[in-house]
């Protein structure tokens, strides 16, 4: 074969395609294989069947191979075949591997001449042939014929490129010779998937069909379409023939008689036809394995790798054992381990993408719950204009001298009933992600979907009833607010200290600078001809807000007080991602240095209203708007009056202020009383028994289909890589391959005139070939026959190709 010591890789390689094609799709490794593409009646067949010596395919009008067929040609002493469809049943009368192939195909593409990816493995043993591993493939078509699809074009397209788009698949482009190469569907499929032409074999058929006077010499020697494997002439035989029953064995000794009458082929005997094509496949072939099997190797170590540890947990399964199913339920207390894991915050895997679990519930009850307080009371027109009214309401047809208690206390209890709503949200949104910690929970319970749908369905049921009573008891606790209001409380200003404050709203601030929060935020207002926009590293206090170069905090690029500042939303501009708002002044300020308000933007919703909610704490409030969405000042009202309803309006502020640090305290207690641990010890202590307690409790742990689908398939897949990786080991891998003969260029083939022999040639033949191929090596370089001292040069070059061109690894004599 002229790869000794490798003779024995397409054999192995031929095993593990058997080992993988029983798997099926899962395991499709890019075996090293020759894929077989042309167009309908492009003589595809003829050169599959001059390999074998032997009539096996179906033939016919229209498309006839339908489903890909891998045919695998095995050197040996008898002459058999076998389908891997059929094990153990060997076929001697090739009469019959037909028809198995039509009947195979039939049985899954039907009668109507649709086609199918799935492959027929044909092994075919013989003496007369050489260790080859091909793939027919469906012929190309235009126009549907019949009741064929109307994409019949486009699936036959697929079917081929999924074979052809492998780096490892060598491509045998069959090409008539009566029609022009560029036009060529073979050529065209494998140019897409090999511009290059690195692993396409270009194969012309029917050279004894061109016109009178006419050859496909030119092809042949590669100069119209180069190939970096080049082109090899065949004849097959003619349809009379085959009527005929023209044996195979006297159709190629027609072939090269052919080829020594044509006196354009007469000197290419040697490099053309239906033997050399066989021998040149093999060597080729057997190469490409070579050079694929070390990362062939690593695929299927690092596959068996990541399959080894599920499939030993399967190899020990058994569906119908009790004591399996017994041990399901033990899954359930994992759940229950699982599930307290997210709410503490340690576990086997950490979310690094998002919050999650115990964090996510931390979140809202410190920040989001906060945030929709603070929102609630920052209507501060409105509450003056409702103090006022009442204050008015309450003196009646009098002046009133002293500012009314009953006006506060009808404001307190105004604004202590709007907490149910923020409370109640506070209470959805806690439910709603116990909801999604319990299903993440349960995907070990995959494997039973019944269990775990009745688990789901039993602890959602179950948080719903404690988020009832749970709301029931925040309800309880807005309504002993609101029914006693208690003006002594230590916390509360009285109506001295009220009197006394001034209009400022800020009173819950805390003395002293304290950091609310730190981040990166950019700046987008500013000049473009002062740098556009930028991103700064910004300090959040309870009295400034201060921005910095970087992180380091180092270099400070200014500081803004918080006085007098409130945050508008702004709303995107086109083509922006950015979540933005402003900061400005009430009092018409410049914030920073010309400008009027300050434009902020963060890259995500969370990041901003993270912001937002720590620019409330630190007494930066959102602007109010009227009806018309335009902004509202304080206006003024009767001195007298101006006076009782600031007084009343620091009252109810005070007062709020203790009402509001009860709730953020006492609404994360009830929700993790009534909820949280609730839930947490019905999961630990009732949950499996009222799993237990259902209907036919025994059917929760049966196993889902595509579970056991999924169970078999890994222990196939399993199996069929350790096969394969068996089978690779056997390798030897200590003989080297021989560099094979390729037609590149036209310049080349017509240095090389004359066919090859076995026998030594003369130092005369030998010296007129050196000659002419050293001619021949020059022009191709662009250069003229050289002095002498280049002579030598070019004459070892030429040395060293001869040397690689040689068949029987000869060496010219000089």
């Amino acid at each position: 074969m002229g790869n000794q010591g490798m003779e024995e890789l397409i054999p192995l390689v031929s095993r593990l395609q058997e080992a993988f094609s029983a798997v099926g799709q899962s395991c499709s490794l890019d075996l090293p294989q020759i894929a077989v593409v042309g167009a309908q009646s492009s003589g595809k067949s003829s050169v599959l069947e001059n390999f074998v010596g032997r009539d096996f395919l179906p033939r016919g009008s229209g498309i006839v191979t339908r489903r890909p067929l891998v045919l695998q040609l095995v050197s040996g002493i008898t002459e058999y075949a076998e389908f891997l469809h059929c094990k153990g049943k060997k076929f001697v009368d090739f009469e019959e591997v037909r028809k198995e192939i039509e009947s195979e195909t039939d049985r899954v593409t039907g009668a109507n001449k649709g086609i199918s990816p799935v492959p027929i493995n044909l092994r075919v043993h013989s003496p007369h042939v050489l260790d080859l591993t091909l793939i027919d493939l469906p012929g190309i078509t235009k126009v549907p014929v019949g009741d064929q699809p109307a994409d019949i074009e486009y699936q036959i397209r697929d079917l081929i490129m999924q074979f052809i788009c492998r780096d490892t698949c060598l491509i045998l482009a069959v090409t008539p010779a009566n029609i022009d190469l560029s036009n060529s569907d073979a050529l065209k499929l494998a140019k897409d998937v090999d511009p290059q032409g690195l692993r396409t074999i270009g194969v012309i058929t029917k050279l004894d069909l061109m016109d009178e006077g006419t050859h496909a010499r030119d092809v042949l020697e590669n100069r119209v379409l180069p190939l970096h494997r080049g082109y090899i002439g065949v004849v097959n035989r003619s349809q009379r023939d085959i009527d005929g029953k023209k044996d195979i064995k006297a159709a190629l000794v027609a072939e090269e008689k052919f080829f020594r009458s044509h006196p354009a082929y007469r000197n290419m005997v040697g490099r053309i036809g239906t033997v050399y094509l066989q021998k040149l496949l093999n060597q080729q072939l057997t190469n490409h394995i070579r050079e694929t099997l070390p990362a062939f190797r690593c695929k299927l170590q690092s596959q068996l790798l990541g399959l080894k540890k599920e499939a030993e947990e399967y190899r020990t399964y058994r569906p119908d054992d009790p004591s399996h199913k017994n041990k399901a339920m033990l899954l359930v207390h994992h759940f229950a381990l699982d599930f307290e894991k997210k709410i503490v915050g340690y576990g086997e895997q950490v979310d690094t993408s998002e919050l999650s679990g115990g964090a996510k519930i931390n979140q809202i009850f410190h920040e989001r719950f906060p945030f929709e307080l603070v929102k609630m009371e920052c209507d501060e027109k409105e509450m003056r204009r409702e103090i006022s009214y009442a204050i008015r309401n309450i003196h009646g047809i009098r002046s009133g001298l002293f500012t009314p208690d009953m006006a506060f206390e009808a404001i307190v209890k105004k604004q202590i009933g709007k907490l149910m709503g923020p409370c109640m949200k506070c209470v959805d949104m806690v439910v709603q992600e116990l909801i999604s910690i319990v299903h993440q929970c349960t995907t070990k319970l995959g494997s039973f979907p019944k269990l775990r749908d009745a688990t789901e369905r039993i602890v959602n049921s179950h948080t719903q009833d404690q988020a009832s009573q749970c709301r029931d008891e925040v309800s309880l606790i807005i309504e002993m607010q609101l029914s006693y209001i208690n003006t002594n409380h230590e916390d509360f200003i009285g109506f001295a200290n009220a009197q006394q404050k001034n209009s400022q709203k800020n009173n819950k601030i805390p003395s002293g600078t304290q950091v609310i929060h730190k981040g990166w935020l950019t700046i987008n207002n500013i000049s473009i001809i002062k740098g556009g926009a930028r991103k700064y590293w910004f300090v959040l206090n309870t009295e400034s807000m201060s921005w910095f170069k970087d992180d380091e905090e180092k270099e400070k690029k200014f500081m803004l007080p918080l006085d007098n500042l409130k945050v508008r939303d702004m709303e995107k501009t086109f083509m922006s991602t950015k979540h933005v708002f402003a900061i400005f002044n009430t009092e018409q300020r410049n914030v920073y240095k010309d400008y009027r308000h300050l434009e902020l933007s963060c890259d995500t919703q969370e990041e901003a209203d993270s912001w937002k909610a720590s620019l409330l704490r630190a007494g930066v409030y959102p602007e109010e708007k009227d009806e018309d969405g335009q902004s509202e000042n304080s206006n003024s009202m009767d001195p007298q009056l101006e006076r009782q309803v600031e007084t009343i309006r620091n009252l109810v502020d005070s007062y709020l202020n203790i009402v509001y640090k009860c709730i953020r305290d006492l609404l994360p207690k009830t929700i993790m009383h009534f909820i949280i641990n609730s839930l947490k010890d019905f999961i630990h202590s009732e949950l499996p028994a009222q799993l237990y307690s259902t209907e036919d409790h025994m059917t929760l742990m049966d196993e889902f289909p595509e579970q056991a689908q999924r169970r078999e398939e890994v222990l196939r897949v399993h199996a069929a890589l350790k096969e394969a990786l068996a089978i690779i080991t056997d390798i030897s891998t200590s003989s080297t391959s021989i560099p094979l003969p390729r037609l590149e260029d036209g310049v080349r083939q017509r240095a090389r005139h004359g066919p090859r022999h076995d026998h030594p040639s003369t130092p005369a033949q030998s010296s007129r070939s050196l000659f002419h191929l050293f001619f021949s090596f020059s022009i191709h370089l662009h250069v003229l026959p050289s002095p002498p001292h280049f002579f030598f040069y070019h004459l070892h070059l030429l040395t060293l190709h001869l040397l690689i061109y040689s068949e029987g690894g000869g060496v010219v004599s000089l």
